[in-house]
């Protein structure tokens, strides 16, 4: 499908995550009760409402949704759909929507698609009125539709035994300040079982750069102690994908060299960050210089190949972090709490990794057996 959308005045050329906030549909929300009569309210205060509701996304997900948003009125306008059937949308309309793109985009990009122009009209008062069980019935439908190229390989995990050797690639002396940055940031990341942009930003200029109202800072850490005397390691994060007013994570210190603290007071004393500053901002020539995603996974790659390890994905980090917690005998409910897994997804990656359910089955195995020995001789008697 073509990617260009026809000319209009309601669709003007913004930034993609702006997409859901400045394409008009042609009914939108207005001044008017339920039974038509006017209310007194002021423009500006419709305006107020999108510019609020707008905020219920991360931006990254205005993003998604904003491409989304795109494919669907270039579908439209193939079809020669017009503004008033395209929103409120249809049932039947969306539902040929998914058709169009099944067996062509892999399914969880469907279903953020459709979300996208849902997103659309809420942000907008336009009625949303589908037909839940046969829009389920379509995307499961794209699932199995999907061409296997869309499907990814299974993220594979960080281990400890991973971050160790990474480190023997890393020049951790103090005469590569990039290097004590990225281990630092790499520790934290996996001993908090945060995601890697949490601790990195996304470009070191424009819109994505540092903003200390959305980055962690060297400001936001913090030292706690619980009443037995056990210490720990608290990060504010002002911000996080799934939370507008910030979560607050922690690790605590850890034995072997994979020790995030022994690693996080390295790099503050090598490259000193300033106290509002991002938090793994690092030494460059004469300059602090923020750690971006980017250049994170650039070093890490490198420092893999370099050692002879296959490199591995960023959200490998967080999969690896809750992998070795499960190992070591955390509860399920505390990991997810810890982790900050909605539901489905940490039960998706459970049933991905059967290593982690191995040890419990077997313990649910030895409990058979001793009930089949001890219990069962008795109830036969």
């Amino acid at each position: 499908m073509a990617r260009t959308p026809l000319l209009s005045a309601r669709r003007p050329h913004v930034l993609c995550r702006d997409r859901l906030q400045y394409w008009i549909p042609i009914y939108t929300r207005n001044k008017l009760d339920e039974e038509g009569r006017p209310v007194n309210l002021r423009r500006s205060d419709l305006e107020r409402i999108i510019d609020v509701i707008t905020e219920a996304w991360a931006e990254g997900t205005r993003e998604t949704y904003g491409s989304g948003l795109l494919t669907f009125h270039v579908f439209c306008d193939l079809r020669g759909i017009t503004e008033g059937q395209r929103a409120p949308a249809s049932p039947v309309l969306v539902q040929a929507f998914v058709a169009d793109l099944a067996g062509t985009y892999a399914a969880a990009t469907i279903r953020n698609y459709v979300l996208g122009v849902r997103a659309w009209h809420i942000l907008h008062g336009v009625r949303w009125d589908m037909r839940q069980e046969e829009l389920e019935a379509m995307l499961k439908a794209a699932n199995t539709l999907a061409p296997p190229s869309s499907r990814k390989k299974k993220r594979q995990p960080y281990t400890v035994a991973y971050i160790s050797e990474l480190r023997c690639g890393l020049d951790l002396s103090g005469n590569t300040p990039l290097h004590t940055a990225v281990f630092a940031c790499l520790t934290t990341t996996f001993y908090s079982a945060a995601r890697l942009g949490e601790f990195t930003v996304k470009t070191l200029t424009g819109a994505n750069a540092f903003n200390p109202a959305i980055h962690v800072k060297p400001a936001d850490v913090r030292e706690e102690k619980d009443p037995n005397g056990l210490e720990s390691t608290v990060f504010a994060i002002p911000r996080t994908k799934t939370a507008q007013n910030g979560e607050e994570i922690s690790w605590s210190r850890q034995d072997g060299v994979t020790d995030p603290q022994a690693a996080l007071k390295s790099h503050m004393d090598v490259n000193a960050p300033p106290a509002t500053g991002p938090l793994f901002a690092y030494k460059d020539k004469n300059k602090m210089k923020a750690l971006t995603k980017t250049k994170f996974i650039e070093v890490v790659h490198a420092t893999a190949r370099s050692v002879g390890l296959e490199p591995l994905q960023g959200h490998g980090i967080r999969i690896g972090s809750t992998l070795e917690y499960l190992l070591r005998g955390v509860p399920f409910d505390v990991m997810k709490v810890k982790g900050r897994w909605a539901s489905d997804a940490f039960q998706t990656y459970l049933r991905k990794h059967a290593q982690i359910l191995a040890p419990y089955m077997q313990a649910r195995s030895r409990e058979h057996e001793q009930f089949v020995r001890v219990v069962m001789p008795r109830v036969r008697r």
